[in-house]
């Protein structure tokens, strides 16, 4: 898949500012960025679901302004709202799915049995789909995405709303998927889920490309190695601390609830804080991660 100068554009709001990418054969990339960022529209367009406003586009070397309906049928896609058949079977969800591809029913049989198992959902092929829970619904939902065994998958937001236990089922799913050689393409607003799934990235914020790479690569430009999270027990005490930060950091970034000391070791500056007599009620050292490089390029924490 291949985007030059791409844009979408809804009257005079532009969704998506005529950004680059290229996704490799076999690679998981992802949209990482805030709700309202462009990255559903982006992949809209690339699903042949929505028509491009201007720059060129190529999905599996196919233009989808003249080869949707070749594009589509090559392609899984996870929408951000599951659109499961409530009333039918969860088998006959996938059975059905698949005639619309043109597989014969033996075929279809055989792949709904193989998804169900993939996404552990055997024991509930006969269960209407109403009954499941949410995470279930999810995990159906990716099991549909693949019964045409498509050359692109297509995941918008696809862990959203999910518990932690769902969650990481799903990326383990998703992980097997890409180390079979699957190509991944998701959008994700999830700072571990970019790390855990994604060889490479954009950051996206007000339709435009902020950062791209790799999660090591984005956290070794953007951002300092580890972070000092300090809390303090009072604001008073937090703007006394301010001047011995700012000499000693690199950089420090006022939150809400703490305040952010980004330092190449963590553990000496918080050595050399206490000797400035800075205190906190609360401090941490952690590495590095997404979250900080998005504070470091927009200077903002990412919205739910």
């Amino acid at each position: 898949m291949q985007a030059r100068a791409l844009e979408k554009r809804f009257g005079d709001f532009v969704a998506v500012d005529r950004i680059d990418v290229q996704v490799e054969a076999g690679e998981a990339f992802g949209f990482l960025g805030p709700n309202g960022a462009g990255k559903t529209s982006t992949m809209r367009m690339i699903a042949c679901v929505s028509p491009r406003s201007g720059g060129d586009l190529s999905v599996l070397d196919l233009d989808p302004a003249t080869d949707g309906s070749r594009i589509r049928a090559r392609l899984g896609v996870v929408p951000q709202e599951d659109s499961l058949d409530l009333e039918l079977t969860v088998r006959d969800n996938l059975l059905i799915y698949g005639r619309y591809f043109n597989l014969s029913l033996a075929e279809t049989r055989a792949r709904a049995d193989e998804l169900l198992e993939f996404v552990q959902l055997g024991d509930r092929r006969d269960d209407r789909v109403d009954a499941l829970s949410g995470g279930l619904k999810r995990r159906l939902t990716v099991a549909r995405a693949l019964v045409n065994r498509p050359d692109l998958l297509l995941l918008d937001e696809p862990t959203t709303g999910l518990d932690p236990q769902a969650r990481h089922l799903v990326w383990d799913r998703l992980y097997r998927l890409k180390r079979e050689g699957a190509t991944l393409v998701l959008t994700t607003h999830y700072m571990d889920e970019a790390e855990q799934l994604c060889d490479r990235l954009v950051i996206m914020d007000n339709g435009r490309i902020a950062a791209e790479g790799s999660p090591r690569q984005l956290i070794d430009e953007h951002c300092t190695r580890e972070v000092v999270e300090l809390r303090f027990a009072d604001d008073a005490d937090q703007q006394r601390a301010l001047e011995p930060l700012h000499k000693i950091a690199v950089r420090i970034e006022e939150l809400a609830d703490r305040v952010l000391l980004y330092s190449d070791n963590g553990e000496a500056d918080v050595e050399r804080l206490s000797a400035e007599g800075v205190h906190p009620e609360t401090l941490l050292v952690r590495r590095a991660s997404l979250e900080d490089v998005f504070l470091s390029l927009t200077g903002r924490q990412l919205e739910e």
